[in-house]
């Protein structure tokens, strides 16, 4: 589950958003000022953080000034939440390095889809690039401990292939092929195709899978 850090010292506000991330299966975590943020994004390495313009003791530009000096939290994607919404305030949050600037109130629509674009962005940019060798299934039997017909389920689900596709490959119906996925995912501890594919492409982009 995703860590959404929302940083926010209006109580209604931030209880709103918590609310609306939770209901969206991400999981919201709260700070009331920019200071206890700070801690919080630095001890949980959030996956995004929202994060208000105008608050006490430390404010918003102080919050991501602090955070995109620190190697473990420069990468963080980073939003800003604020009423204020001219474009001085804009550029100055965007030259400090946030990556997106919402005004409130923020409709849920569009709070939803800056956090999945920014995550989705994230996500790729955080997948390295491979060379695997698709030749056999046998890497995956050996390194992540699955069965013969479940690796080689791995083996094409990692190249794209659907669950039909992935049945007429293998000459399995589609409740078989399905219930692999199901226990590749619970053997690799993965909740998506995609991440079981990543797991599959490091271990076939491995020298050993190569040769």
């Amino acid at each position: 589950m995703r860590k959404i850090l929302v940083i926010e010292d209006e109580v209604e506000m931030c209880r709103n958003l918590a609310t609306i991330l939770r209901l969206e299966k991400f999981h919201p975590l709260a700070a009331e000022n920019g200071r206890v943020g700070i801690e919080l994004a630095k001890r949980e390495r959030p996956d995004l953080i929202l994060c208000d313009v105008m608050m006490p003791e430390l404010d918003g530009y102080g919050v991501i000034a602090a955070l995109r000096a620190d190697p473990e939290t420069l990468s963080i994607p980073f939003i800003f939440l604020t009423a204020k919404g001219e474009k001085p305030d804009i550029r100055a949050g965007m030259n400090l390095g946030a990556d997106d600037y919402l005004t409130k109130p923020v409709a849920k629509a569009d709070l939803l889809a800056a956090v999945r674009s920014r995550l989705e962005r994230a996500s790729q940019q955080a997948i390295p690039k491979f060379e695997p060798n698709f030749d056999s299934a046998k890497p995956l039997e050996k390194e992540l401990g699955l069965t013969p017909r479940v690796a080689e389920t791995l083996l094409w689900l990692a190249q794209g292939k659907t669950n039909p596709e992935i049945a007429t490959i293998l000459g399995n119906s589609e409740s078989t092929v399905k219930k692999h996925v199901l226990e590749i995912f619970a053997k690799l501890g993965v909740e998506t195709r995609t991440a079981a594919s990543l797991r599959a492409l490091e271990v076939l982009s491995s020298p050993a899978a190569r040769r």
